[in-house]
């Protein structure tokens, strides 16, 4: 579903991504993570073409990312992007935000857009909040409904940037909860966390970044359960993240 061969990004003179690659099938979930800095949410941007990167390439779907000729709006389209600040647009009502894409960019009508819609929302269990503005929800309802805004776009692919971390406690498990039973139906889905129980638990694979490079790329079950075998980098951040 998507392929990322020997993708490398500069700001400037600054090598934030290098020599990236790594392939995620169809229904696999992957965790990105690493410490800050370390080119994850950069490398989940490119895979949408939100960060243009310099060197190497990226196919999602068949469609190269890297191809002049590529539409990428209609791209961008196919793959839902979910992140950490929501992006909901503050004067538009719950189910406004979840229609004007699918009107603007899909073309379907106000009336099917508004149907597929509140069944996503519905799906993220809040329905009942359709006729509210985003300033009226909580930081974990407002971020379920950038995740049905997403979905109500047919994604073939879910990204998500830090979905959780701009949360209270109290609400992360809302999020995660939502993007469990996603993995749990089938949906090929990328997350840049650092919620390692969600991991743990939810995750076929797990890239570990540092310094711009994808320094592990192994199972869940091996990245948490043979640390012996991992990395002195990767070894130092799960002792760091997993004692606690």
């Amino acid at each position: 579903m998507i392929d990322i061969k020997n993708v490398s990004k500069w700001y400037g003179s600054f090598q934030v991504l290098t020599d990236c690659t790594t392939s995620i099938q169809k229904g696999e979930v992957v965790v990105v993570c690493g410490p800050s800095g370390s080119g994850k949410s950069t490398l989940i941007k490119t895979v949408n073409a939100l960060e243009p990167f310099q060197k190497g390439d990226i196919v999602v779907d068949g469609i190269s990312i890297a191809d002049p000729k590529t539409n990428l709006p209609k791209l961008r389209s196919r793959v839902g992007m979910v992140f950490q600040h929501f992006e909901l647009f503050p004067h538009l009502s719950v189910t406004e935000n979840l229609t004007i894409a699918q009107v603007k960019v899909l073309g379907r009508s106000v009336a099917d857009a508004k149907v597929r819609g509140l069944k996503m929302l519905d799906r993220v269990g809040l329905s009942a909040h359709k006729d509210k503005f985003p300033g009226q929800l909580s930081g974990g309802q407002q971020q379920r409904v950038a995740i049905a805004r997403a979905l109500s776009m047919d994604p073939i692919v879910m990204l998500f940037d830090e979905p959780t971390s701009a949360l209270d406690p109290e609400m992360v498990g809302e999020v995660l909860d939502v993007m469990v039973q996603l993995a749990q139906e089938g949906m090929t889905m990328m997350c840049v966390t650092h919620e390692m129980g969600f991991a743990k638990k939810v995750s076929n694979r797990v890239i570990f970044m540092d310094a711009g490079k994808i320094v592990e790329d192994c199972s869940s079950a091996d990245f948490f359960s043979k640390p012996e075998e991992r990395t002195p980098r990767a070894k130092d951040f799960l002792a760091k993240i997993l004692q606690h």
